[in-house]
Order: C-alpha cells, then structure tokens, then sequence
C-alpha cells in the first residue's frame, strides 16, 4: 500500500519537553505540557495523504463488489492509513479517526460534495501510543482514548487547522490501566459522552480467557469491562463487568441504555462460541466473562467452576469469529424509517476460523420491549477465494444521515447513502 506524503508549513518557536521514562528508554519529546500552556511547540509540518491515483481507483473497483439493500449507494470517501474509530465533528467540519499506531487523522470535506478534499495528521506535535478510541461531547470537545491515557482537546475542530493544538489530560499516562497491565494485545480503547454527561471507555483484558489470578485486580480496575469518569478524570467507576474485549458501544436515543459488541473466546472451534451484542440496562451488570466463553458457553477454562455472578446473556449472539467491532445507532432521517434508531455495526472479519467470516456491516433492529434482530447490511469485502478485500472497523453517522464506515486493511473510510429506488 503507498500514500503519497505531502509536507505542510505552519510557522511556530522550537521548545521541547522529555516524555516520561517508563514509556522510553531515552527522552523523545512530547510536548503536552506546552500544549496545555498553550504554547508553541515549533512542530511545523503535517503529514498529507494524497487521494487520488491507481490506489484509489483500486478501492473504488473492489466497492463494485459490496452488495447492498435496494436504493443504498456505497462510494469511497477517503483514504486513511489504518483507519479505526471515528468521531465526526458536532459541526460537521472534520472527522477525526484513530489508529492501533501513533497517528490520528483528520478528514476533512471543504466544498461538501460527500468526498474528503484533506487528510492529514491531527496534533503531529504530541506523541501517541495507540489512540484507537476518538469521541466527541456534544458541545465540541473531542476526547481520545489511547492505549493508557486518555486526553481532551477543546475546540478539536478550530484548532486541528494548526499543528499546535489545545490538549489536556483526563486520565494521565499510566493512570487508565496500572502499568504493569499493559500489553500489546486487547489495547485499542473506544469511549462514548453518556446521556449523564459522563466518559465512558471500553478496557479490554489482554487474555483470550483471563487468568483467575488476575480478576480481582480487573473486577477492581475495570479491565474486562467498561469504566465512566466525570469529564475532568474525576469520579471513577465500574459500570459494565464480565467483558473479554469490547470495541464499540454506544446509547439508545431513547432509552439511555448502553449497548456493546463484545469479541468472544478463541480456539473452541469455528462455530463457537458466538459475538456478542449486549445490552445493559443498570450499572454493575455482569456479561460473563471468564466463566462463559460467549453466549451460554462456558470456557474450558472454568467450565467446572460455579459461575458466582449473576449474567446477562446477549441480546443478540452474532456468527462465532467474524469480530464484531464498532457500532453506532441510526439518528438520521434520510434512510428509509426502518433504520431508524437500528444499530448498524462492522464486523473486521475472522483469522480464527477455516473458512473466514464477516467482514461486513451488520444492522440490529430494536423491537419496543428490547429485543434485537440482526441481519447484513453491507458484505462483500470477502472475495470467492476467502480473501479479505477490506475490513471494516467503526461506523459513524454524518449530518445528512447517512453513514461512514472505515476500513483498516484497505486503510479507507467508505461512505454509505440512500438515493431511493
């Protein structure tokens, strides 16, 4: 895959800060201190990605393929290396996305024909460590969920304009999960504002089935589960346990209830144990882990022991391996009335399974009295030779009501719209 990398130029004064030296062996400069000061970093160059050329034609061509309900269109909206979770802007102005490596990206459309015009590194002055998790207050602040901090960026979408930007801690390096929990696997966080005005972020535990020494520490600390802050950091708790590693959640419009996607136990076989969407009503609720390994199936690993919680089973048991990911529930208009208030999410597709699954964007109907139902709504990015012609990732609606989803292995963020039949 090549991008070409265009050089921007912001004129700014050199100052420099140490990054602390448990995350590195010899200073490096991150210059969040200054940011926070508001001060300049003399960081003057962004990374751009060109989106143009034989590499967007290719994405183009394999959209050809992507089968979809009658009257739904489906074209490329921009490419972006490693494309993760999305946060578009309260005023439509910019896209942020993350990635499971050190850049987020900005995505910008300036004459709003629905095609990104810019893509470029947002904050190229800090240094980031797998900011996977972007989400946005109402009211424009963006928050970034990485690896072990998460930060808050007032006013994203003014300053992301400029290398500098305002940036501030909410939870400081170290202090999101202790250190010595940190790992390369099961890190990439996702965070939602809540309809009580609190952060809430997705904490993965490392293990594909957690270790009986290590659940005490997570049931304290939340890893395996979802915590919620006050928006400075403050007020720390446990709302959601019994999680193996959830990448997407979100509210209903309606109800205020959280609902999650969950990824299930590996190596059972290749039609268990199931995904999961879960739906939790009440803070404290517990979803099973590690006593059920997804669904109502137990894990070898504990599947003699008496599960000493009480669990709520998923609302909707998705098709075992295909690693249900981000959702987002429908508050637009312009899709047809069923959609409206559906869940739609992405499901990235199998490695833990003979024949690869998923790799598609699913939609949940939401019946009255809680009850789910899902069906594909976009598929086709696994060709008739069982390759992966994309992975999609996270969903995210724009404000003409129709929806973004993006894509890590094509590195692309697609946009879906109805036209009608």
């Amino acid at each position: 895959m090549k991008y070409l990398l265009l050089a921007g130029i912001s004129a700014l004064v050199a100052m420099g800060a140490p990054l602390d030296q448990a995350r590195a062996q010899a200073p490096v400069p991150d210059n969040l201190e200054k940011l926070s000061n508001f001060q300049s970093t003399g960081t003057n160059e962004f990374t751009f990605i060109e989106q143009t050329g034989d590499y967007a034609d290719g994405v183009k061509k394999n959209l050809e393929r992507i089968k979809l309900p009658a009257g739904f269109k489906i074209g490329l909206y921009a490419l972006v290396p490693d494309a993760r979770h999305m946060a578009v802007g309260p005023q439509g102005i910019v896209t942020f996305v993350g990635t499971r490596k050190d850049k987020v990206w900005s995505v910008t459309d300036r004459n709003k024909d629905r095609v990104a015009d810019e893509v470029k590194d947002f904050a190229p002055s800090l240094k980031f460590s797998i900011p996977n998790g972007p989400c946005f207050s109402k009211d424009g602040f963006l928050y970034i969920a990485e690896q072990n901090r998460v930060l808050v960026y007032p006013a994203a979408e003014f300053f992301y304009e400029s290398p500098d930007v305002a940036a501030f801690n909410v939870l400081k390096q170290g202090d999101l999960i202790p250190a010595s929990e940190e790992s390369y696997n099961h890190t990439a966080r996702v965070c939602r504002i809540g309809p009580d005005g609190k952060l809430y972020i997705s904490l993965g535990q490392p293990f594909n089935v957690a270790p009986a020494d290590k659940l005490e520490l997570y049931k304290k600390e939340g890893i395996g589960g979802i915590i919620r802050v006050n928006t400075d950091g403050t007020g720390r708790e446990v709302y959601t346990y019994g999680i193996r590693n959830s990448v997407g959640h979100d509210f209903d419009p309606k109800t205020g209830d959280l609902w999650f996607t969950d990824n299930q136990v590996d190596g059972m076989g290749d039609d268990i144990p199931p995904g999961e969407l879960n739906h939790q009503t009440a803070a404290g609720q517990h979803f099973g882990h590690p006593w059920y390994g997804g669904g109502d199936i137990r894990t070898n690993e504990y599947k003699d022991q008496e599960v000493p919680v009480d669990v709520v089973m998923p609302a909707v048991e998705m098709t075992a391996h295909a690693a249900d990911l981000g959702m987002s529930f429908y508050r637009g208009s312009s899709f047809p009335a069923k959609y409206h208030n559906a869940i739609f999410s992405a499901q990235h597709g199998s490695w833990n399974r003979t024949t690869p699954v998923g790799a598609r964007v699913m939609v949940t109907y939401v019946a009255e009295d809680g009850t789910a139902t899902s069906e594909p709504f976009a598929e086709g990015w696994i060709d008739e030779n069982g390759e992966y012609l994309g992975r999609p990732v996270d969903i995210a609606e724009l404000r003409d009501g129709s929806i973004l989803v993006s894509d890590d292995l094509a590195g692309a963020i697609y946009r879906i719209w109805y036209e009608g039949n």
